[in-house]
């Protein structure tokens, strides 16, 4: 029972019951454990709630283009009222979406997947192509610039990597200072 004030009262009648599935059908025929909470082994699948697992993944790497490709590594936001912050992230938003927009049409035009199309290399081939939209007079060649732009985008595709080698870990954070190095005295 959770006592904790915080997290509200667990009541005795809702018992937690927890089920560990094995999936061994993956690339590298190594057994996988999944931990769930979800009892229906006949409604939830242990393939499918891996499957669903790999796709979270694919969402935080989402999140990892908008914060460090997109906003350079910015830790603050510049504006200093609250609705200029709202403008700022609504701002990264638009733009995170416009580009994954045109990531998709690319991909749908050369017949590929969207993710087979590097976010950060498109990022900036969007910016290149949008200075030189830019500074076009004629407004009737920006339908060409568009379809050149796209073309550029699928010149280079990622090449499909592997499943993960090793376990996901916390990477230590560098020291502001050298590390001391002691001598043994004998």
């Amino acid at each position: 029972m959770v006592t904790n004030r915080r997290h509200g009262l667990l009541r005795t009648s809702e018992k937690l019951r927890w089920l560990l599935e094995t999936a061994v059908s993956t690339i590298d025929s190594t057994p996988h454990f999944l931990l769930t909470s979800l009892t229906d082994r006949i409604a939830f699948k242990a393939a499918e709630l891996i499957a669903c697992y790999a796709r979270r993944w694919h969402i935080e790497t989402s999140y990892r283009e908008l914060k460090q490709s997109m906003m350079g590594m910015a830790l603050t936001l510049r504006s200093q009222t609250v609705d200029g912050v709202m403008q700022e992230i609504w701002g990264a938003i638009i733009a995170y979406n416009l580009i994954r927009l045109e990531i998709a049409k690319a991909a749908l035009d050369a017949g590929c997947a969207p993710t087979d199309i590097s976010f950060v290399r498109a990022f900036h081939t969007i910016q290149y192509e949008l200075l030189w939209a830019a500074a076009t007079r004629a407004q009737g060649k920006l339908p060409s610039l568009l379809q050149n732009m796209r073309q550029r985008l699928v010149t280079e595709l990622t090449v499909k990597r592997p499943g993960r080698k090793h376990d996901r870990v916390v990477k230590s954070k560098s020291q502001r200072y050298p590390f001391r190095k002691t001598k043994k005295i004998a």
